[in-house]
C-alpha cells in the first residue's frame, strides 16, 4: 500500500493523516482503526478509505459501508456507531476525495469504484462477506450506482432521497437549474468539503441576478460568476439523459438484475424526490416482485434523512410524522444481515403519512395507494374570476393565450417552489389558475398527479411549469406537488423533438412529485400553469438551438402560447369504502 502514498507531497499526506489519527484517538482503546486505506479501481484509480471496529469482536462480521462524495471530520463517528451496534464500519470516499490523488469527477466513476471498494471488503480476514449500504443525497446514488454491476457481496442498500445524476441534479427535466451551482465548488474545491464556498449564499444569488440581468448565454454563467467551473461545463454537453449520465446508474433492464432487498426513505418536500422514487419505479418495473420498500412523510431533503423537521417550510409536521431514520436503517441491516426482526412500521411495501389526517398508512405498490382519480380539463371558461377546472371534457375545442416577453427582465414567471407549503395567496401575475368545485367528500390525494398538456406555440420549444394546490375552506392554499418540463423532452428524455411551430402539440407530463394529504370535504382543488421564465433555471428562448446557447438576441419574438382546454389533469386519491 505504501506505493501509493508517494503521490502525494509530505506536508498533504501530513494534514489527512493527522486529521484521520486525531479523530481515531477520539474513539479511545476500544476501537482499531485503518484510517488510510487506499483500494485500486479497476482502472487503476485510488479509493481512499477508513475502517472502524471493535478491537475484541468476534471476526468475522458483516460490513455497513458508507460511500461519498463528502469527506468530513465527523465521519469517524458514523464508523464508531457502525461498529456499537455489531459491524464493520467502512467509509469510501469517491476518487479524488481524501487521500486519493486522482482528479474529482462526480457520480462518473463511482459504479465501478463502489465495485472495487465492495470486492475489498469482501476479501478482508474481519468481513464474513455480506455488505450493506446505506446513506442519503449523494451516498444514495452511490448505492444505486453500487447496483449497475451487482458484487455477490452486498446484500442491501438503504438509501435516503437519493440523487439520480441527469436528471435531478444538475437538471430536472432536462432543464438545467441554478440552486445548486455551488455544489461543484463545495465538492471539488479540495479534498474534504469546501464549507466556506457552500454558505457562500450571496455570491450566487448575485450571480443568478447578474446572469439574468445580463440576457447572456447560460454556457456563460461561470464566467460571470468569475470562476471556471468545468464541472458544469462538462455537464451541459450532456442536455438529454444520454449515455453519459445513463452509465452512472442502473438504466432500463438492469433493474430487473436487483436482487437485493431494497429499503428507500424519502420525503414529500425533498427536492430530489423525484429521483429518488424513479429507482422505486424501474425497479418494481423490470423486476415487479422486487423485495423494495418505501418510508415516505412531510420531510424535506434533510429532514427525511434525520427523522423530520417540526416545521417545515413553515409548516407544523404533527409529531406522528416523526421518524428516527438511523434506528430503522439499524434494524433493517439487522434484519438482512443477521436475521433479526423487521422494523416495526414496514406493514407493507409503502408505508406512508397522510397529512392532515395524521396517520401512517400502508398499501403493497405506489399505484395501490390510490383506489379512484379525479380528472379535471383545464377550461377556458371562468366561474367567480377564476378559470374552471371542469370534470367533464369541453365539447369545442378552445384555448387560452399566453404572450411571453424574454427581452423583460422586469417581471418573472412560474412560482412553483413549496416555500411556505400553506400560503394566503398565489401569484396571479401571470400564467393562469384553474380552480374545481367544492369536494362533495372528504378524499386522500394519494400519489403522483399526471396528466396531457395540448398547447400549440409559435417557436420550436418553451419550459413550462404546473403547480397543484389545494385551497381549504378557510381560503388558504396548501401546495401539494409541482412539475418543470421541456416541451421537446417530454416524451422522451433522452431525444430532444423540437415542436412544430404552431401545430397542436400533446406533451405528456413526467413523474411529478408524491404526495399523501387529506382533503376535506368542501376544499377546492386549484391548478397553476405558466411558462419558466425566472432567474432560478435555464431560459428556453424556443429557437430550437441547445439552450445553453440561447442568449436575449434570440428574443426578438415574444413566445406565444395556446393552451388548448382538451388539456387534463389526473390526480390519484384514496376515497373511503361505502
Amino acid at each position: 500500500m505504501k506505493r501509493h502514498f508517494q503521490l502525494f507531497s509530505f506536508s498533504v499526506f501530513f494534514l489527512f493523516s493527522a486529521l484521520a489519527f486525531g479523530q481515531a484517538q477520539d474513539l479511545g482503546a476500544d476501537y482499531e482503526v485503518q484510517d488510510h486505506v487506499i483500494i485500486t479501481s479497476s482502472d487503476g484509480a485510488s479509493i481512499s478509505a477508513i475502517v472502524v471496529r471493535k478491537k475484541f469482536a468476534s471476526l468475522p462480521l458483516p460490513t455497513v459501508l458508507q460511500f461519498t462524495i463528502y469527506a468530513r471530520e465527523r465521519d469517524i463517528t458514523s464508523l464508531k456507531e457502525a461498529a456499537d451496534h455489531g459491524y464493520v464500519g467502512v467509509m469510501a470516499y469517491s476518487r479524488g476525495k481524501y487521500l486519493s490523488p486522482d482528479v474529482i469527477a462526480p457520480y462518473e466513476h463511482d459504479a465501478k469504484d463502489a465495485y472495487a471498494v465492495i470486492d475489498w471488503i469482501s476479501k478482508q480476514s474481519w468481513s464474513n462477506g455480506a455488505v450493506g449500504m446505506y446513506g442519503g443525497s449523494y451516498n444514495g446514488f452511490t448505492q444505486w450506482a453500487a447496483t449497475k454491476r451487482l458484487h455477490p457481496a452486498l446484500k442491501t442498500i438503504v438509501p435516503y432521497v437519493a440523487n439520480r445524476p441527469g436528471m435531478g441534479l444538475p437538471m430536472e427535466n432536462n432543464i438545467f437549474i441554478n440552486p445548486n451551482y455551488q455544489w461543484t465548488f463545495y465538492v471539488s474545491n479540495n479534498k474534504m468539503v469546501d464549507n466556506a464556498v457552500n454558505d457562500d449564499r450571496a455570491r450566487f444569488r448575485k450571480m443568478q441576478t447578474s446572469w439574468w440581468d445580463s440576457g447572456k448565454a447560460y454556457r456563460v454563467i461561470d464566467q460571470i460568476d468569475g470562476t471556471p467551473n468545468p464541472i458544469l461545463q462538462r455537464w451541459l454537453q450532456h442536455p438529454g439523459y444520454d449515455h453519459f449520465w445513463q452509465d452512472m446508474v442502473p438504466y432500463q433492464n438492469e433493474f430487473a438484475h436487483i436482487t437485493i432487498p431494497v429499503l428507500s426513505i424519502d420525503g414529500y418536500y425533498n427536492d430530489s424526490q423525484v429521483s429518488g422514487l424513479y429507482y422505486l419505479r424501474e425497479h418494481t418495473k423490470y423486476r415487479p416482485n422486487a423485495e423494495h420498500y418505501l418510508i415516505i412523510g412531510p420531510y424535506g431533503h434533510f429532514g427525511a434523512q434525520r427523522g423530520g423537521e417540526k416545521i417545515l417550510n413553515g409548516m407544523q409536521v404533527d409529531a406522528s410524522a416523526m421518524i428516527d431514520t438511523k434506528k430503522i436503517t439499524y434494524e433493517w441491516l439487522d434484519y438482512i444481515l443477521k436475521q433479526g426482526a423487521k422494523p416495526e412500521v414496514l406493514k407493507d411495501k409503502i408505508n406512508y403519512y397522510v397529512i392532515g389526517e395524521n396517520r401512517w398508512r400502508h398499501a403493497p405498490s405506489l399505484d395501490q395507494m390510490s383506489n379512484a382519480s379525479l380528472q379535471f380539463y383545464l377550461s377556458d371558461v371562468k366561474k367567480n374570476g377564476r378559470y374552471r377546472l371542469d370534470p367533464q371534457r369541453p365539447a369545442q375545442t378552445k384555448y387560452l393565450a399566453q404572450s411571453v416577453d424574454f427581452k423583460d427582465r422586469k417581471d418573472s414567471n412560474n412560482d412553483y417552489y413549496p416555500d411556505p407549503i400553506i400560503r394566503k395567496e398565489i401569484d396571479s401575475s401571470n400564467g393562469f389558475i384553474f380552480v374545481s368545485d367544492a369536494l362533495a367528500e372528504d378524499v386522500i390525494v394519494n400519489g403522483s398527479f399526471e396528466g396531457d398538456i395540448v398547447t400549440s406555440i409559435n417557436k420550436r420549444d418553451m419550459d413550462f411549469g404546473i403547480v397543484l394546490y389545494e385551497l381549504t375552506p378557510e381560503g388558504e392554499y396548501f401546495h401539494l406537488s409541482y412539475v418543470i418540463e421541456r416541451a421537446s423532452y417530454a416524451k422522451d428524455a433522452t431525444r430532444r423533438q423540437l415542436l412544430q411551430a404552431n401545430q397542436i402539440s400533446h406533451l405528456p407530463l413526467p413523474q411529478t412529485r408524491l404526495i399523501s394529504k387529506q382533503l376535506k370535504k368542501g376544499s377546492r382543488i386549484v391548478v397553476y400553469l405558466n411558462v419558466n421564465k425566472n432567474a432560478y433555471a435555464q431560459l428556453n428562448y424556443g429557437t430550437g438551438k441547445d439552450v445553453s446557447d440561447e442568449t436575449i438576441l434570440d428574443a426578438k419574438e415574444k413566445l406565444k402560447v395556446k393552451w388548448y382546454n382538451q388539456s387534463v389533469i389526473r390526480i390519484p386519491v384514496l376515497r373511503a369504502a361505502h
